[in-house]
């Protein structure tokens, strides 16, 4: 049986006259290494006991958990995403697999504009839509994307889109039975020189009053209701976003809980979790409208124009002027760099030129969720009521600094 070694509580090991530390035998670090309860010389047990250095008398901190490093090859795609939101109850099932269905449409267009000179899908289709343009090669094959993608999911009640007359009831439907409108291709003028152009998509939630039997050739008063019933405010939305396609193609989505970017992947053709929880600058040094139209603008708001153009701000420089000609292009930029955006009405075009279902009311509802405003200069944009599914409105939307400014030019 080994002996108990002496300890005496009095005894130093530690100098206090010196600044240096003396070199410990292992007969003085025995004690404190010994884990058995045999008896000291003070008669109590030996406890377990740590080695801590001290500093200058000082009581030690506690050590706190390390913050754990993202490691950079960790990435979250747009399906995790959505499961994690399905799983928290901020959408359902449906919904899920709605969203999940644009995202393919969209990467499927991003592929065809990618390619669209080499297989020969650019230029004009010779045909007109209901608001008598022209419409391009993709336009067409765009919304065709759009609608084939939709109707496979069995949960697409109505489809309203940019590119056709009037909505569509959707035979295939098995369950949820969402309202979807969209525009296909946003900017397909500039598709032909290869610059930014977009899709834009809104859902809204499905009318108890419209789940009718839509397999009959002939559209009772009944279902022409159901159909008019796409006609809702910006405010009823579930869920709103966009694509941008341009030099990487940028899915961006709202369901009601703030804004997120996820941005194409090439290599595993996934889109990835690249912009979380976006917020638009309370102000912004960029502003973007159509200044061909300048003179047909009301006086009030060429003032405001005019205002912008002037030297100020903190460089004691004018705003910077920006126009890509693709709203998908304005909103994406604005909502990152902040700013404002306006396509008003003038003296040609009363009404202004955007569509208020599916151009204006999707980006407003973003816009908003990402602390933004969006206005037709009188009210908000999510608060007009639709009475026609092609109606346009006049808008302008941006950082709130900006549009409050704005304001106080168009009182």
């Amino acid at each position: 049986m080994s002996e108990a070694i002496p300890f005496s509580p009095a005894t130093t090991l530690f100098s206090t006259t010196s600044n240096s530390i003396p070199h410990l035998s292992p007969s003085h670090l025995r004690p404190f290494l010994r884990h058995d309860t045999q008896p000291h010389t003070t008669g109590k047990p030996i406890s377990s006991l740590s080695c801590q250095a001290v500093a200058g008398g000082a009581t030690p901190t506690p050590s706190t958990t390390p913050v754990k490093k993202k490691n950079r090859y960790e990435m979250e795609n747009l399906t995790t995403w959505l499961l994690k939101q399905e799983q928290a109850g901020h959408i359902d099932a449906e919904l899920t697999i709605v969203l999940s269905s644009i995202s393919l449409a969209c990467k499927q267009i991003a592929s065809l504009l990618q390619r669209s000179s080499i297989i020969n899908i650019t230029g004009a289709q010779g045909t007109m839509n209901i608001q008598g343009e022209d419409q391009k090669k993709l336009d067409v094959i765009s919304n065709e994307l759009f609608c084939n993608c939709l109707r496979s999911t069995g949960r697409t009640g109505i489809i309203a889109s940019e590119e056709e007359d009037v909505p569509v009831a959707v035979e295939e439907t098995d369950s949820g039975n969402y309202i979807v409108v969209f525009d296909p291709i946003d900017g397909s003028a500039n598709i032909d020189i290869a610059l930014t152009t977009g899709s834009i998509f809104g859902i809204y939630a499905p009318d108890e009053q419209c789940l009718v039997d839509f397999d009959e050739d002939t559209l009772d008063e009944a279902k022409e209701k159901c159909i008019v019933s796409v006609c809702q405010p910006g405010n009823n939305l579930l869920a709103a976003g966009y694509c941008l396609y341009s030099s990487s193609v940028v899915f961006t989505i709202s369901i009601g809980n703030g804004v997120h970017g996820f941005t194409l992947d090439p290599a595993y053709g996934e889109f990835v979790l690249t912009h979380e929880d976006i917020k638009i600058p309370k102000s912004g040094r960029i502003y973007s409208f159509n200044e061909g139209n300048f003179d047909l603008f009301d006086p009030k708001l060429q003032n405001y124009l005019k205002h912008l153009r002037k030297p100020g701000g903190p460089a004691g420089k004018p705003y910077s002027g920006r126009y890509i000609g693709c709203l998908v292009g304005e909103i994406h930029r604005m909502l990152l760099y902040g700013g404002i955006y306006g396509n008003p009405d003038n003296v040609k075009a009363k009404n202004g030129n955007l569509r208020l279902l599916y151009e204006c009311a999707p980006m407003s509802y973003l816009v908003e969720q990402a602390g933004g405003k969006a206005i037709d200069g009188v009210q908000r944009i999510l608060d007009i009521e639709p009475k026609q599914v092609h109606q346009r409105t006049p808008i302008f939307i941006g950082s709130p600094d900006e549009i409050d400014k704005l304001m106080t030019y168009l009182v």
